[in-house]
């Protein structure tokens, strides 16, 4: 999650703006103000979540210096919510909870249950808050998901095969578009089973980019080599590249380009996100060497050679 996104926030927002945007959001999206409301609850969770590690110095730190895949590799829903009062918090927002109030959340606390599993529990939200007895949701578990530049490029649908409960079963998942190394995707309830009858953990598919043969990403970006004839690099020549979609352009190196320089091929990139405009592509100019020489060609590079060149 991009928890600075989420509470609308910039990522130097002071503590106090950052306890502001979530009372704002928390009193907009709160159960109670929003009853059987699916979506509304789903972004409760969102704001609770992003204002747990924001509004705690340590894991704002930790999640600014690994960024959210990092962050959240690192952090299960349990640590999030670890020593954190949703109920004070909430209490000072008029939602009931706070001293010596009745208990609306429990978040975290042990035993492998999910932090909004107060949710789904018997009773439901509503005039005050949620029960909290409930049962634990089974672990979430994470598997490894390969994708190929193109698939980043033109987004995918992929089968993964899980084992449950010694069966096999075939699952599919949705790549996006611009997708990076170490992000994860989640398939809700395809975790493991609760071990007391609640519901399954979540799998999350955590996401490496393979190697290409000819391109180099860097961020949206793609990057390739061109080799060209030496003296095409000295008098300049019209080059064919082909981008990575199967697009083939011809574009100008210049007379005297000079070594490792990058032409760009604007919008053949990789997409910026699901529906983001495309970054470009950057054709490195190499000038070959010929490893040897026919007589005619060493002739004449030795009178190039005393012509100073």
């Amino acid at each position: 999650m991009e928890y600075y996104k989420i509470l609308g926030v910039e990522k130097t927002a002071s503590a106090d703006e950052i306890k502001k945007a979530y009372r704002r959001l928390a009193v907009k999206y709160h159960p109670d103000k929003n009853p059987g409301d699916k979506e509304s609850e789903a972004k409760f969770k969102e704001i609770s979540e992003a204002y747990a590690v924001l509004s705690d110095e340590k894991k704002r730190k930790e999640y600014d210096m690994y960024g959210a895949a990092g962050f959240q590799q690192r952090y299960s829903q349990e640590d999030i919510f670890r020593n954190f009062d949703i109920n004070d918090i909430l209490g000072q927002f008029g939602f009931g909870g706070g001293k010596g109030g009745r208990t609306s959340f429990r978040f975290g606390g042990g035993g492998g249950s999910s932090p909004f599993d107060f949710f789904s529990q018997a009773g439901g939200c509503g005039g005050g808050g949620c029960r909290t007895q409930q049962t634990a949701k089974g672990e979430d578990q994470t598997y490894e998901l390969s994708v190929t530049l193109d698939e980043v490029l033109h987004g995918a649908e992929k089968t993964v095969s899980l084992r449950r409960g010694g069966t096999a079963e075939n699952v599919s998942v949705k790549v996006p578009k611009g997708i990076e190394s170490g992000k994860r995707l989640r398939l809700s309830g395809k975790g493991a089973a609760s071990p007391n009858g609640g519901p399954p953990g979540d799998l999350y598919l955590k996401v490496t980019v393979l190697p290409h043969e000819q391109f180099i990403r860097d961020g949206d970006n793609l990057i390739m080599e061109k080799k060209i004839a030496f003296s095409d690099a000295c008098l300049g020549a019209t080059v064919e590249i082909t981008a990575l979609d199967g697009k083939v352009f011809k574009i100008k190196a210049p007379a005297g380009v000079q070594p490792e320089a990058k032409l760009r091929i604007k919008g053949q990139g990789l997409p910026s996100g699901p529906i983001g405009e495309r970054g470009d592509l950057y054709v490195k100019m190499l000038a070959l060497v010929p490893k040897q020489l026919t007589g005619e060609q060493e002739r004449l590079i030795k009178e190039l050679a005393q012509a100073g060149l």
